[in-house]
């Protein structure tokens, strides 16, 4: 795993000072602390941060191919680099290396900007050819490894594994896009469409972008997407074994490591699936860790050691109490953009925690996305159904009136949450999954506002986009539309986010073995039948599973990697939530009513109502600001 960092000049080529290179690449070096690289030419330059994975003592990047033609900086794995190479040999290519770098130049020598459908992985990488004068940009399927680009004021394209790498360069702008900001208080994080930062973007998952010196910045190009739009026909057997032989396949090509290997343990029947192939596999123990919580209702710490005791793994477990809450300062360091999925802060600890004993951790990460786990898919596929039995008009006209005037009833669990879900029914099925996934919905989100910020906003909602993602959904059900936005618009924008950035953070490589391709391709041709029955997700998954894992591991109650901030907000946090509306960082930026945001606060104490989420929000958003020095 690495970072890379880059320059391109288009328009006009000028020369690229290697020292401007070397100082984007060396704010990336918790992602490569291993080695180091810089090389440059006429109008482009290319840095590098790497840790050692694979070829340990060789692959020094950036890299030339054989031929000299081409140059790589490159972040991530190819998990059948192995494969391609052997293909590439019969073609006639030559290699000099034993990694998967020199394996991604031959590819691209032989196949060019469709290099990238024959690499199984996870990667962000740029190659210049030399002899076309071309930069090419490429991010993985399900973008796994990230990667941010700009066009600076004199013309050239900065690239680079995170938005520091850009803020490394003095041209670059901090301006705060407003409609960003509205991103991130709907959703909790910046999704890939947008920056934090105006004039920022993010190469989307499954896309690539090739830069010419005589040319201006085009649009990326997708090469790759997932549909629901076809169903496997067989029978529940058959299809299960096929998704054993998927899960299988995806665990073991991932297990591939010159250095030490372990996995993430929660307990649920993600992690414990993937610990259970990977034990299956290894001739050692496999080395596993989680992390626990100082509240009993969000502990799983028994479960995982359950599941350590069944497959005899090497352990570890630790604590993460409020009293931590001192690190938020570091959390927004990592993450650059305002980040506010709470469950940062133990993913960061659990890497911590795999680190001292390993640099590889193989993570449980997609299953819910790819498979139907999570529950919102449930409800959203059920309420379809409602929609399709009831007039428009009765849902809009009657629904939505008894849902704006039903009280909230945070504490309650979702299917007693009267208001959600009459509001949810009396929109269309983008607007009703919308309300599933915000943390914030318009309403209220609008009445936080400064009337500064709302008339710069106009017209525009967060939701829009999500809207037109949904809408176009290559899907036959409901059920395909949840889980495909879930694929394209959370997995990236916050999943993927957080693992990557407090990951590398610890200077480890997470794994995700559960998206491989492949088996995400499988399991969207699965009957909804077997994905969801009843109210439980993961259906086929689950049953495939019996003969590894026992029955409370595999039904028990999904609860996720929650971190139990509403608790610390009433308790030893409740100073730092009144603190929000007096904060001068946001209280400089003249974006909110703060006259609303101490209400929140009181009435979040006083357990009135649930808005830790927005609290942290809040909170996350004032130390971002602060690290990026606007405001």
């Amino acid at each position: 795993m690495c970072g890379i960092a880059g320059l391109f000049h288009c328009g006009t080529i000028k020369p690229v000072d290697p020292v401007r290179i070397e100082r984007m690449a060396t704010v990336l070096a918790h992602r490569g602390p291993d080695g180091s690289g810089v090389w440059t030419a006429q109008g482009v330059g290319l840095g590098h941060r790497r840790l050692s994975i694979i070829d340990v003592e060789g692959s020094p990047q950036p890299m030339h191919s054989m031929s000299e033609r081409l140059v790589i900086s490159f972040n991530g794995e190819i998990y059948n680099f192995r494969d391609v190479r052997k293909e590439l040999k019969a073609r006639g290519a030559s290699f000099g290396t034993a990694g998967d770098t020199e394996v991604i130049l031959a590819a691209y020598e032989q196949w060019g900007a469709d290099c990238v459908s024959h690499l199984h992985g996870m990667f962000a990488f740029a190659i210049y050819d030399q002899k076309r004068r071309e930069l090419f940009l490429a991010r993985d399927r399900f973008g796994v490894k990230p990667l941010f680009y700009t066009q600076l004021s004199d013309g050239s394209v900065a690239f680079a594994s995170e938005l520091k790498g850009l803020l490394a360069h003095p041209l670059m702008r901090r301006e705060v896009d407003p409609s960003a900001l509205e991103d991130f208080m709907a959703w909790g994080y910046v999704p890939d469409h947008r920056s934090i930062l105006k004039g920022v973007h993010k190469l989307p998952a499954g896309h690539s972008l090739t830069l010419r010196h005589d040319s201006p910045v085009p649009e990326p190009q997708q090469y790759w997407d997932i549909s629901f739009d076809k169903r496997h026909k067989g029978k529940a057997k058959d299809l299960e074994a096929e998704l054993l032989h998927h899960l299988q396949q995806a665990v073991t090509s991932r297990m591939v490591s010159d250095v030490p290997l372990g996995a993430f343990l929660s307990g649920g029947v993600d992690s414990s699936s993937v610990v259970a192939f990977m034990a299956e596999a290894s001739r050692q123990p496999v080395k596993t860790c989680s992390i626990g919580f100082d509240v009993a209702s969000a502990d799983e710490t028994s479960y995982a050691r359950q599941v350590a005791d069944l497959f005899a793994t090497d352990h570890e477990a630790r604590t993460v109490s409020a009293d931590q809450f001192d690190a938020i300062d570091m959390i927004a360091g990592m993450f650059d953009e305002p980040f506010a999925d709470a469950s940062a802060l133990p993913t960061w600890r659990v890497c911590q925690l795999a680190r001292e004993s390993v640099t590889v951790a193989l993570s449980g990460d997609g299953a819910d996305e790819a498979m139907a786990g999570y529950r919102r898919q449930v409800f959203h596929a059920h309420e379809e159904r409602l929609r399709g039995l009831m007039p428009e008009v009765l849902r809009k006209n009657i629904l939505g009136p008894l849902g704006r005037a039903y009280p909230r009833a945070d504490w309650a669990p979702r299917p007693l949450r009267a208001r959600t879900t009459l509001l949810s029914l009396a929109g269309s099925a983008e607007e009703g999954y919308a309300r599933a996934l915000s943390v914030v919905p318009p309403e209220e989100r609008f009445a936080l506002y400064s009337p500064d910020l709302a008339g710069r906003l106009g017209s525009y909602r967060a939701e829009q986009p999500l809207y037109d993602l949904m809408a176009s959904a290559p899907m036959r059900s409901g059920l395909d539309q949840a889980q495909y936005a879930d694929l394209k618009f959370w997995l990236p924008g916050d999943i993927l986010t957080k693992v990557d950035r407090t990951s590398m953070a610890t200077s480890l490589e997470a794994r995700e073995p559960l998206l491989d391709h492949r088996l995400v391709e499988f399991a969207a041709g699965l009957p909804e039948g077997l994905r969801i029955k009843g109210r439980q997700g993961k259906w086929l998954l689950k049953k495939a599973m019996e003969r590894y894992l026992p029955e409370d591991i595999l039904y028990r109650p999904k609860q996720g990697f929650v971190t139990p901030i509403a608790e610390w907000f009433r308790g030893p946090l409740a100073g730092k939530a009144r603190g929000i509306s007096k904060s001068a960082m946001l209280a400089h930026t003249g974006w909110f009513d703060n006259v609303r945001l101490a209400e929140i606060a009181e009435e979040h104490i006083a357990g009135r109502a649930d808005h830790s989420r927005l609290l942290w929000q809040l909170v996350m958003l004032d130390r971002s600001l602060a690290r990026l020095g606007i405001g």
